[in-house]
């Protein structure tokens, strides 16, 4: 199964910690992980596997949503900073839209990826 972690700047850190927490749920059950470049990078870092795509202003965020559209990425983390502003809030939202055309699961926070996750474990 292919997930898509995407965080704000104010919430890389709370993604990789998510990340780390998870790391036993996601090797054993073969999570192939893609995520915009920088959250990517950081993922990396801490010894995860990501396919990268851009960073989210430069189009990482529509990349992502297109291969929602294909049918390939079958769930999306994606850790919004609700207290500051983005540039590239049309992508953010052309996402959550495609997302919710494609009837896939998207966590904008780390409670509500983690119950997807554990919804992987009862599948």
């Amino acid at each position: 199964m292919e997930i898509a972690i995407i965080a704000h700047d104010g919430k890389k850190a709370d993604m990789v910690q998510f990340l780390n927490k998870n790391k036993e749920l996601l090797l054993q059950h073969h999570i192939k992980l893609i995520a915009t470049g920088t959250t990517g990078s950081k993922a990396e870092q801490v010894g995860f596997k990501v396919k990268k795509m851009l960073s989210g202003p430069q189009g990482g965020d529509a990349q992502i949503a297109g291969r929602v559209a294909e049918g390939k990425t079958k769930m999306v983390l994606f850790f919004k900073d609700p207290l500051s502003s983005h540039p590239h809030e049309a992508d953010v939202n052309m996402l959550i839209r495609v997302c919710d055309v494609h009837n896939i699961p998207l966590a904008t926070n780390a409670a509500t990826a983690q119950l997807l996750l554990l919804g992987i474990t009862a599948v």
